[in-house]
């Protein structure tokens, strides 16, 4: 049995890993900004592109069902080629889209491959982590994931400047590349079938998707981390209507408002790194499921009560993105604790589920016709607060139940 690894402050390794999860993230924040200039010169309008949005959602949905098995099954990197290959060249296809439906479906298939590098990465720090090592670990991920929408917005804005919307697909595909590149020299194969003389075949590694959804103590906590991501995305698909439409700020100014929240979630996650080596993530986890929950409910009645204002509203904003940096970490971590058998398969169902709450949020937002804040807000507290509603009523694990190390999987 290999031990886990100890992890430096940031090793190599999780950097890349970090990119390579941050590749479709930043797929979404970066092109934001050219929404408007997209809808021109294909002649539709704006809402029209937010479909090229919803579809990539989707399309990160189901492509990270994909991956989990073949990654068990073919070990960690082939699949990682694959995906970034396609990644490379459905960005080139959104370059050189000269219609909307074309740039849909482009963007469905970058998401298809950049779904790889979020999948295989959970998988890999299972490899070669324990529990608490993970969750800091994971913790790392998410502070270059709350780097991306501070950055990549206004990275957007300066490219659009300067090479337009195009060379904005085109600054991802070289993206996807420098990543293909990179996996192939610096990452090493840690898939623990690869080293057994254990190969799954195919069909019994898709397989374990049943298993999975019939294993309760790893759905509760994806479920329990997966809900209040959706509620992340409600916030983001609306923050702009929000922000620039009912507040009027510049539409210039917008990417310091959606970055201050941003800086939250790192804040976040990095205060999990310190603190989950002291408590463990599931004493984390069931206190900072509370944080959201009475957030969202305070924001809910204030604008009932139409007291509502933007500093409330930004606030709301930015505890929720603030639990988010804990959260998601420690319950990705317990999920994942007793999966290192199946680690690929389990960190796709996390991936498939999270991103399907997260389209399903979307929908719901775009299709709740309001001139308040009141959708979006709604999604997030009902979606937090059935997170709560689902860690409380759910069976407990008896102390020890959660072991620290990965030994026994």
């Amino acid at each position: 049995m290999t031990l886990p690894e100890k992890i430096p402050l940031l090793p190599g390794w999780l950097f890349l890993l970090a990119m390579l999860t941050a590749l479709s993230p930043l797929s979404v924040d970066l092109y934001l900004p050219a929404f408007p200039v997209i809808a021109s010169q294909l002649q539709v309008s704006s809402s029209e592109v937010q479909i090229t949005l919803a579809v990539f959602l989707l399309g990160m949905a189901f492509g990270q069902l994909l991956y989990g098995p073949l990654s068990d099954l073919y070990g960690r990197k082939p699949p990682l080629y694959a995906g970034l290959t396609l990644f490379f060249i459905a960005s080139i296809g959104c370059a050189f889209a000269t219609d909307l439906t074309t740039l849909t479906a482009a963007r469905f298939c970058q998401a298809l491959g950049g779904g790889a590098g979020v999948v295989i990465s959970r998988a890999v720090i299972r490899d070669r982590t324990s529990t608490v090592q993970a969750a800091r670990a994971f913790s790392m991920l998410m502070l270059m994931l709350g780097l991306g929408p501070i950055l990549a917005p206004l990275a957007g804005g300066a490219l659009l400047l300067v090479v337009g919307w195009r060379g904005i697909f085109m600054t991802l595909a070289a993206c996807g590349l420098a990543l293909l590149l990179g996996v192939h020299f610096c990452m090493r194969e840690t898939s623990p079938s690869l080293g057994n003389g254990s190969k799954p075949k195919l069909r019994s590694a898709f397989n374990q998707y049943l298993s999975l959804a019939c294993d309760w103590k790893f759905m509760r906590f994806v479920l329990v981390g997966a809900l209040p991501f959706g509620g992340m995305f409600a916030y983001v698909s609306g923050s702009p209507k929000i922000i620039i439409d009912l507040y009027g700020i510049e539409p210039n100014h917008f990417g310091w408002f959606f970055g201050l929240n941003a800086f939250g979630m790192i804040f976040g996650s990095q205060l999990n790194a310190k603190l989950v080596a002291r408590y463990g993530p599931a004493t984390l986890l069931k206190y900072v499921l509370l944080a959201p929950a009475i957030a969202t409910l305070m924001a809910t009645l204030s604008i009932w009560a139409g007291t509502i204002n933007l500093s409330q509203l930004m606030l709301c904003f930015f505890i929720y993105m603030t639990s988010m940096g804990l959260l998601t970490p420690n319950a990705v971590a317990l999920a994942m604790a007793s999966q290192g058998h199946r680690a690929g398969s389990a960190s796709s169902v996390i991936g498939f589920i999270q991103f399907l709450f997260g389209t399903l949020a979307v929908g719901i937002v775009s299709l709740w016709m309001s001139p308040t804040a009141l959708p979006v807000i709604t999604v997030m507290l009902g979606l937090s607060a059935a997170s709560l509603l689902l860690h409380r009523i759910s069976q407990p694990n008896a102390p020890g139940q959660i072991t620290e190390q990965f030994g026994e999987s």
